[in-house]
Order: structure tokens, then C-alpha cells, then sequence
């Protein structure tokens, strides 16, 4: 009798509902001024279940439509990106075709104007994974490079000497610009991002210990460059225009940098189209000094030399790309950048040879000209897909990429040799000729899987293949004649491929967070130099674990704990092993036998609110260095990259930030670093070096008023040591900007001068067996630079999508 009742309940019940009348619902969305608003994002909420939700989205004219709606009783929401979010009262629905009154949206313009002012983003932003530089508003960035960025960043220096940029005194540092890793290295990196603008520029981050889901290549961690985005649909843009002047010590005064930058961005309901041109040109000084003096049995002799070689950098970079969204849960992206730059530098040398024997001295000098011209292009393609499955914040993302990098590069070299009377004894002319190309295809896919809100499963794969093929041709003129010089040319052909999987499991607690990786990865790589018929092939495996717990204690205190393995393959050019003609003392040549480095990094955190202590620890195998051999026949210096034995470097960070007032900010952040190096053969003896060196930043913000904002900021490093290179003096620069704000902050005026006091330049020396050498270097370092940037169009335009692609590691190897 039951299952009767039962069974005639749920028939009536069924029937009842098939009875129900349904009908639409229809509006329209406007502005504060009765103008129609496209693309608003609606809801439709049952009151009796609001689980029960529709979603819909206005169309051109800000009409929108729900449709086969039941009886009952329902609200709206509505939501727009710069204006406030609207709900309306509840409202009874009969199943007849409903109007509603016109939803008029209440724009958010006003309170962002006072967020720009008073909300503004500090230049430093600590974070929990990374620290990040608000580079677009900040003042001081105005008209700097990107590398001249990097020089003001905490923890950053910029190693003139070897092209490096060290984080906490740490080489192998992965590049990447919106989650897409730089193949190139060395000069050649330091050359892109030279070009690269700070216009171009939304914030960098500072990534010191990555999870498993990043390459593992980076054994400082890795700087991930993101270019400006925009907000919601339509239409936008913005142009900038720097020009600014440079002086160093002893160079001359027409140090000009100018830049041009552009950025637009379109988006409709299924289509974002996005793109950005650059054009750069500048000129600059570099004059370096040194001393060195080579001892045999029988004889000392002193080197006294001077370099002054001035360059001039003109460069444009475009990039354009789209995005199709195909359907609520599936997004293609294709995105195209293209890089050219050449750079032209002439240079002078001179050097003083005093050779002491028993009680005789002679005085010899070399005075040598020397020009540089080379071209480098870049063309880089991506396509992508990012699909979300059913499960909420579960996805699938696959990219496609392919790289090309040229480099041709002519070098010029007139030396005249003279005695103690300046009469010429001897001449020599020498040229190089260079042609490396660099191909690249890598393909990866991401898969995210969330079991619950607090238990997360990432996967993933990758593959990459590249093909290099450098041909250096070294010449000697001979009686008119173009020779070549055996045992420096040679053709170098090196192909890499490698392979990788990782997963990440994290687990979310009340007081924890737990996050375990383990990344693996394949090497097949093979360098073949044609010439001497050498073979160098290489097939290894390596695992790469790592380890984030996060404890909080309460709202106000935490802990983090981490630790990762990460590798460093050695640059395709510094593999290459050419022999390369610097001048008549100084010769550099590359080494096929260089390993990957590995390195142990333990880091432990303390935050109290914005403020953090953190405690770092690196234990570098193998370390890639630059070493110093000296002839003591000949009297040269033969520059090469080898395998340092191993590395401690300790780290203690502390990061301060204070608001004295709502008008007056500062930040800070004070590290200590102990370094100690020690290798049982380097050329051919024992080698062990120690050093506690400290850098300090700051940053003092100022409004004055809505409009009208200063920023005074100042680091400083003390004397440090790299392997067996040393510091000798400290560094350090004080930096000043100013702007004003026009038009309701679509025109902004911006003033900066960096190193006011003409302090920044280096100092440091080179003594181990044989080697006993001094060099300052002067470069460009005090910068003015007048920026104007207008903005245009609609200004909450939706971004373009951060891509992290499949060039990954190997991108950031193609440089010296």
C-alpha cells in the first residue's frame, strides 16, 4: 500500500511540473548616462535554491535573454568589470514572457582614480613564492632598460664583466617573459633585454626556489618578465615616448637613448587580438682598466692596458597574438614575437708591456683599433589550448612553440706594435667571422585535477628539441691577403633533446599547506666540432624533488619551509669550442667538456604580516665559472668556462615596510650572504675562497597630491666573490623621479635621474696561481630620462592570457 501512495505522489508531482508554464526573461543593461553596456556577465538566481543559477551575457545593444523559465520566484546579478555590482530585489515570475526595467550600472571610476593615488602598489611587493616589482607605476622605472630595472631590484646585480645577472649572488638564472623562457644567455640576453623598455613592462617577478611544475633549469631561481595587460572588452591602447641622456667617467657626452613604445588591445565576446612594437636606440660607453703582471723564473713582466669602446644599440621588437574562445570552457591562443637588434661598437686599446730580467727593463706598447658589427634576430611562435573539464578549476592546457635565433657578427682588429721611441716594430690585422643559428621546437601539455578543496593533483609533460650550428671563421691578413688561422676556426653542430615529467601533490589544512613535487627529466645532447672531428655525446637522467610547507600560526605570523633541486646546463655557446681573438694578450674560447651543475636549495621563512625574515642555503656541484689561464710562455690570458669543484652560499634576508604617513612610505630589505668556494684542481691546484658581503635597498614614496607623486630610492652593495673573481669596492646608487598626472590620468609626465651621485661602477680583482690581476670597469650609470605616456581608449580592457609555454630552459642557453 506503501510503494502505492508512493508511486501516485510522484506521478502528480511529475505531473504538476509538466503542467508548469514557462516563458523568457528579458532587459537591458545601460550606464550611468542610458548608454547601452555590451558583454555585462548576468545571473539569474532561484530564491528558493540559489544553486539554481543561469548565466547570460548582454550583446551589443546591452540586451540580454533567459529562456524556458519556470514559475517562481527569482533576482538578478549583474557584473562588469569598472562598475559596481548590481542585485536587484526578488521578483515573482507567472511563465508569461517578462521585461524587466532597464538595469542602469554604477561605474567604479571614481573610488579607482583614489586607488591609484592612495592604494598605490609599492615598487617591492614580498609575497609568499616570489618577490614581485610593480615596474608600471613605478617613477624611477620611467625610460630604463629592463636590465637597468633588474639592477635596482633587491638581492639583483648585474655582473658587467662575464654579462650576468646574479640573484643573491647566484648565476644560472632562468629568464622568462610571460611565463615563456629566453633561449639566450650571456651578452646576448643582456643585448634583448638592453632593448627592452620598462613601457613594455607590468611587473617582474622573482621566483628563488620554483616547484617541480617549472624546468628545473635555473640554479638562482628564475625572473619572469609580464608585459602590461589590460582589463575588460573593448577597445584600448597606450603610447609612451622616453628620451633621456647617459654620462660615465672619461666617455664622451652625446650618450642619447631615446624609445618609442605602442600597445593595443581588442576584445569581443569570443575574440582578444593583442599587440606591442617597440623601438629602441642607444648609445653607450664602456672603458675598463687593467693591470696585470705574469712572473716566471727568469723574467716579470707588467701588463698596464685600457679598453674604450663605444657602442651604439638600435633595436625593434613587435609582438602580436589572439585569443578564440571557442566555448565557455575552451580557449586557443596563438601568439608571434619577433626580436631584431644590431649594435655597432669601435673601440681603442691600449697597453703598456714592461718586461723586467736581471737589471734590465724594457718598455713596448701595443696600440690596437678594433669594430664590431653584428646583427641579432629572433622569431618566436606559440599555439596553445586551455580547456576546463568538468570539475571546478580542472583543466588541460597544451603549447606548441618553435624558435629561431640568428647571430652574424663581424669583428675587426688593427694592431700596431711599438718600442720604447713609439716606432712601429710590427702590425697585425685579424678579423672574426661569425654565423650561429639556433632552432627550437618543444611541446608541452598541463593537466590540474582538484579531489577537493584542499587536496590538488598537477601533472604534466614536455619534450624539446634543439638544433644548433655556429661557424666561426678567424682570419690573419697576410700581404694583402685573407688567411685563415689554423686551430681557431671551426664549425660546431650541437643537438639537444630532452625530455620531462612532473607531478605535484598539495594537501590544504586550517594551519597548513603542503605542496610535494618530484620533476624527471632525459638529456641526449651531442656537440660535434666538424672541424678537429670531435665528439662529445651525452645521456643522463636526473630527478629533481621538491618540498613547500607553509604553517600558519594566525592571521599575522607564518612559516615557510622549502626545498628544491635544480640543474644548469652549460649555454650552447659556451660548449663551443672555437678559440676567440680578444687582442694580442687576451684570448676566449668555449669547452665542450662543460657538466650541468646541480644545486641544493633549502630556504626557511618567518612572516609577520608585510614583514619577512628568510634564511637561504645553496649547495652548488659543479658549478659553471669563468676562469683565468695564464701562459707563462707566451704571456696570455686564456679565458674558459669549466666546472667549479663545489659552492656553499648562505643567505639571510630581512624585508621591512613601513607608512610613516598616508603622504610618506618606505620599504626595505637588508641581506647578509657568506659564500665559500673551494675546488682541489683548479689549474692544477688547490683553490678555497670565503666571504660575508651585504646589499641594502630602499625605496621612499611621496604624494604630495593626486597628481603629483616623487619616489627616492637607493641600494648599495658591499664587496663580494664569485669563484675567483673578487669585489673589491662597494656599489651603490641613489636614484630620483618624479611625476604629474594630466587629464585624468590618461597623460603622465615622468622624470628620473639614476645614480645622482656617480657612484656605480666596479672594482675587483683576480689572484690565484699564476694569475694576479686588477680591473675597474666605467659604464654608463648616471641616466636623465623625460618620459610621456598617453593613454587611449577603453581602459578596462581585458587582458590578453599569460602563456607559460613549452620553451622552457633551453631558451635561456643560446648565449655566451
Amino acid at each position: 500500500m506503501k510503494k502505492i501512495l508512493l508511486l501516485m505522489t510522484c506521478l502528480m508531482a511529475w505531473g504538476a511540473s509538466f503542467a508548469q508554464k514557462k516563458g523568457n526573461i528579458s532587459g537591458k543593461i545601460v550606464t550611468e548616462t542610458n548608454e547601452a553596456l555590451p558583454y555585462c556577465l548576468i545571473k539569474l538566481i532561484a530564491v528558493t535554491d540559489s544553486n539554481k543559477q543561469l548565466e547570460a551575457s548582454a550583446n551589443l545593444d546591452g540586451l540580454y535573454q533567459f529562456q524556458n523559465i519556470g514559475e517562481g520566484q527569482y533576482w538578478l546579478r549583474v557584473k562588469m568589470v569598472g562598475y559596481q555590482t548590481y542585485s536587484s530585489q526578488k521578483f515573482n515570475f507567472t511563465g508569461t514572457d517578462l521585461q524587466l526595467p532597464a538595469v542602469k550600472m554604477q561605474s567604479t571610476s571614481k573610488q579607482l582614480k583614489e586607488v591609484s593615488v592612495v592604494g598605490q602598489k609599492p615598487f617591492v611587493e614580498r609575497r609568499a613564492d616570489k618577490t614581485v616589482l610593480n615596474v608600471e607605476n613605478n617613477i624611477t622605472a620611467a625610460g630604463n632598460s629592463v636590465l637597468e630595472l633588474l639592477e635596482k631590484a633587491p638581492g639583483i646585480t648585474i655582473d658587467r664583466q662575464n654579462d650576468q645577472i646574479k640573484l643573491n649572488n647566484k648565476a644560472g638564472i632562468t629568464i622568462m617573459i610571460d611565463g615563456k623562457t629566453n633561449y639566450l644567455s650571456g651578452a646576448d640576453i643582456t643585448t634583448v633585454l638592453s632593448n627592452m623598455t620598462s613601457d613594455q613592462v607590468g611587473s617582474i617577478e622573482l621566483i628563488t626556489n620554483p616547484s617541480s611544475k617549472y624546468d628545473a633549469a635555473g640554479n638562482a631561481g628564475i625572473i619572469n618578465i609580464k608585459l602590461k595587460r589590460n582589463k575588460n572588452l573593448g577597445t584600448n591602447g597606450s603610447a609612451v615616448l622616453n628620451t633621456g641622456w647617459g654620462t660615465v667617467k672619461n666617455g664622451p657626452n652625446n650618450l642619447y637613448r631615446h624609445s618609442a613604445n605602442l600597445n593595443l588591445n581588442h576584445r569581443t565576446e569570443q575574440w582578444n587580438i593583442f599587440g606591442n612594437s617597440t623601438y629602441n636606440t642607444r648609445t653607450g660607453f664602456n672603458q675598463t682598466l687593467l693591470a696585470r703582471t705574469a712572473n716566471t723564473p727568469a723574467m716579470r713582466t707588467t701588463f698596464d692596458q685600457s679598453f674604450n669602446r663605444k657602442q651604439k644599440s638600435p633595436g625593434y621588437s613587435a609582438k602580436v597574438g589572439a585569443d578564440y574562445y571557442a566555448s565557455k570552457k575552451t580557449v586557443m591562443g596563438l601568439m608571434v614575437d619577433f626580436f631584431d637588434a644590431k649594435n655597432e661598437t669601435n673601440g681603442l686599446s691600449n697597453a703598456d708591456v714592461n718586461e723586467y730580467q736581471a737589471n734590465t727593463h724594457t718598455l713596448s706598447y701595443t696600440k690596437q683599433q678594433n669594430g664590431n658589427k653584428n646583427k641579432m634576430q629572433n622569431l618566436t611562435a606559440n599555439f596553445n589550448i586551455k580547456h576546463d573539464l568538468p570539475k571546478a578549476d580542472a583543466n588541460i592546457t597544451f603549447d606548441l612553440d618553435y624558435a629561431n635565433y640568428s647571430l652574424d657578427r663581424n669583428d675587426n682588429f688593427d694592431t700596431r706594435y711599438l718600442n720604447v721611441a713609439l716606432e712601429e716594430t710590427d702590425n697585425a690585422s685579424l678579423r672574426n667571422i661569425i654565423d650561429a643559428k639556433i632552432n627550437v621546437v618543444a611541446a608541452k601539455t598541463d593537466f590540474s585535477w582538484p579531489f577537493s578543496k584542499s587536496l590538488k593533483l598537477e601533472a604534466g609533460l614536455k619534450s624539446s628539441f634543439v638544433n644548433t650550428n655556429n661557424d666561426f671563421v678567424s682570419e690573419q691578413l697576410n700581404n694583402g691577403v685573407w688567411a685563415d688561422q689554423l686551430g681557431r676556426s671551426n664549425l660546431f653542430i650541437y643537438k639537444e633533446n630532452i625530455n620531462a615529467a612532473y607531478t605535484n601533490l598539495s594537501q590544504n589544512w586550517k594551519k597548513w599547506q603542503v605542496q610535494l613535487g618530484l620533476r624527471a627529466e632525459h638529456t641526449h645532447s651531442k656537440g660535434h666540432s666538424v672541424t678537429s672531428n670531435k665528439i662529445v655525446d651525452r645521456n643522463y637522467v636526473s630527478l629533481f624533488p621538491s618540498i613547500f610547507i607553509k604553517q600558519e600560526l594566525n592571521k599575522n605570523h607564518s612559516f615557510n619551509y622549502s626545498y628544491s633541486r635544480r640543474i644548469d646546463r652549460p649555454s650552447y655557446q659556451q660548449l663551443n669550442p672555437f678559440v676567440q681573438y680578444l687582442d694580442p694578450f687576451t684570448l676566449d674560447s668555449g669547452n665542450p667538456y662543460l657538466n650541468a651543475q646541480f644545486t641544493h636549495n633549502i630556504e626557511f621563512a618567518y612572516n609577520f604580516k608585510e614583514f619577512s625574515l628568510s634564511f637561504n642555503y645553496a649547495n652548488v656541484k659543479g658549478m659553471i665559472t669563468q676562469v683565468s689561464r695564464q701562459n707563462d710562455l707566451t704571456k696570455q690570458i686564456e679565458v674558459q668556462r669549466q666546472n667549479f669543484g663545489h659552492a656553499n652560499l648562505y643567505n639571510a634576508n630581512l624585508f621591512v615596510p613601513i607608512k610613516f604617513t598616508k603622504q610618506w612610505s618606505m620599504q626595505s630589505n637588508f641581506s647578509a650572504i657568506y659564500q665559500d668556494y673551494e675546488d682541489g684542481t683548479l689549474t692544477g691546484a688547490q683553490f678555497q675562497k670565503s666571504k660575508v658581503s651585504f646589499n641594502f635597498n630602499t625605496s621612499q614614496s611621496f604624494t604630495f597630491s593626486k597628481t603629483f607623486r616623487a619616489e627616492l630610492s637607493f641600494w648599495y652593495d658591499s664587496p663580494r666573490i664569485r669563484g675567483v673573481e673578487e669585489t673589491t669596492i662597494a656599489q651603490y646608487a641613489l636614484n630620483l623621479g618624479l611625476q604629474k598626472s594630466l587629464m585624468q590620468n590618461r597623460l603622465k609626465l615622468r622624470l628620473g635621474v639614476d645614480d645622482i651621485l656617480n657612484t656605480n661602477y666596479w672594482e675587483g680583482q683576480m689572484k690565484y696561481q699564476n694569475v694576479d690581476m686588477y680591473i675597474t670597469n666605467h659604464y654608463v650609470n648616471r641616466r636623465a630620462t623625460l618620459s610621456v605616456n598617453y593613454s587611449f581608449g577603453n581602459q578596462q580592457v581585458k587582458s590578453a592570457r599569460n602563456r607559460k609555454t613549452a620553451l622552457d630552459d633551453i631558451k635561456g642557453r643560446t648565449g655566451g
